[in-house]
């Protein structure tokens, strides 16, 4: 069987509830990479906060973070690194705006860096995995470089009010995603960004065609990430839009969905030491 890459989501999707990859869907990953296929992540978190996984798979591939803001190859620092960012000024209007609406926080992320809007012990506890340096105050301020990704925190009412406030005003500059439950986060990128644009990237380097790509996602952002690939698989935890564009549906993040769709598409031989 030729390769095929295997793309796929952290949370929600490769990670457990309690944000663990499952001895068995860890065991499927790494059998596949044993019999000539690539397995690479593609996440709206950092990369900080994915390398972790990255590494307990022993993957040695370009991953995507911030939805595709950025893409890298952590073992092999001759790859050419695709690092897209939101120009200041649109930052500031975007802050700006947020002012008419109840939002309780408002983030940007440089990299490793995070500035933050309104000090919220609560909410930057969410993005201190791997201790990146935190900055509080007006960002408008502070705010110095052209930051990868912006974040707007707000209750559950308000999120889409401000999706559709970005939708008429900042179409062209910037894209957003909706975070899924328990967080009400707006997180926005420059535009034309989104999962698949990294993954298209990472699938020409490797030259491995569309039409051998397995994604599994269950959120917003996967979207387009799902459309793109020969075979868009959809958690069964997955967001109805989701489903409702996905090649297959398999089972959920908690019962090994990703083993399921692998080990019949790829014909995985089991028990195989690796």
């Amino acid at each position: 069987m030729k390769p095929h890459l295997i793309v796929v989501d952290l949370d929600g999707t490769l990670l457990t509830d309690e944000k663990v990859i499952s001895p068995k869907t860890e065991q499927t990953l790494r059998t596949a990479v044993s019999q000539g296929h690539h397995v690479m992540i593609a996440t709206g978190r950092p990369y900080r906060a994915s390398e972790i996984y990255y590494q307990q798979l022993g993957l040695t591939t370009p991953i995507v973070n911030f939805n595709g803001a950025f893409v890298h190859h952590p073992t092999d620092r001759s790859w050419q690194t695709i690092h897209e960012t939101i120009a200041l000024p649109v930052v500031n209007e975007v802050v700006d705006a947020m002012q008419n609406f109840s939002v309780e926080n408002i983030v940007a992320e440089v990299m490793d860096d995070v500035y933050a809007h309104y000090h919220d012990e609560r909410f930057l506890d969410i993005l201190n995995f791997g201790n990146p340096l935190i900055t509080s105050g007006d960002i408008r301020n502070s705010l110095k470089t052209e930051p990868t990704s912006l974040l707007i925190q707000a209750d559950s009412l308000t999120v889409d009010p401000i999706r559709q406030h970005l939708e008429d005003l900042h179409a062209e500059v910037i894209d957003h995603r909706r975070w899924g439950a328990p967080f009400n986060i707006v997180e926005i990128v420059r535009h034309g960004l989104n999962k698949a644009v990294g993954i298209d990237a990472v699938s020409k380097w490797m030259n491995v065609p569309k039409d051998r790509i397995i994604a599994f996602g269950d959120e917003d952002n996967d979207l387009e990430m799902i459309d793109y690939a020969g075979t868009g698989v959809a958690m069964g935890n997955a967001i109805d839009r989701l489903k409702s564009i996905a090649d297959e549906i398999t089972d959920t993040n908690n019962e090994d969905g990703i083993s399921r769709i692998l080990e019949e598409r790829l014909s995985l031989q089991k028990n195989i030491v690796v």
